[in-house]
């Protein structure tokens, strides 16, 4: 009879401590300070539910973490901070901690996008090129990808050969409009380069 209680605590305890270490480790000072609306600790805390989601075996444990992540970038996103309308139209767009909507996933990366993210601008970009979310526009999306381009990153050549292709579905008269829209852009964005 001790065995068999000894057996059932021993699995009981088992699956509370893996409950336990499933839950993210997240320090006090970085949780107050998220608490007390700091958009970059709301992300930092998210990032760590992410985490703890992403590596949970459980199904359930790992929509709890997600919904967390979610519950923290919405608040830090809705301050304007882009990392944190990326963190949140990712998770738009893959379902994780809210119900998946390419819309919404949309609107976020496009606020991000409209902030000289220039990987949120590449993102819109493939969005309008696949019309996912927004209508299929090859013009829109040779805006953003002209935009994505313009910043030194490591996907720079990728948004160029995007850009390049999606150039030959559209008329002179397209190219013409999107390049006085580009022209209007960076005249008004004059650091954007010096942010992305």
């Amino acid at each position: 009879m001790k065995s068999a209680q000894f057996v059932v605590a021993a699995v009981l305890g088992l699956g509370i401590l893996q409950a336990v270490s499933q839950t993210p480790a997240i320090d006090s000072a970085l949780k107050a300070k998220a608490d007390a609306g700091d958009p970059a600790a709301e992300v930092s805390v998210g990032e760590s539910y992410a985490k703890a989601a992403g590596a949970a075996s459980d199904p359930e444990t790992a929509a709890d973490g997600w919904n967390k992540a979610a519950e923290w970038y919405a608040k830090a996103a809705a301050q304007s901070y882009v990392p944190a309308e990326i963190h949140l139209a990712d998770c738009y767009s893959y379902g994780r901690g809210v119900t998946r909507d390419k819309g919404k996933a949309a609107e976020w990366y496009r606020k991000a996008a409209d902030h000289d993210d220039a990987r949120a601008q590449g993102t819109l970009a493939m969005l309008y090129t696949m019309g996912q979310g927004v209508p299929q526009d090859d013009a829109e999306a040779y805006f953003w990808f002209d935009l994505a381009a313009s910043a030194d990153t490591p996907n720079k050549e990728r948004y160029l050969i995007n850009r390049q292709n999606v150039g030959t579905r559209i008329t002179a008269d397209q190219l013409a409009a999107v390049q006085q829209r580009l022209k209007k852009w960076k005249a008004a964005h004059p650091h954007a380069d010096a942010v992305k």
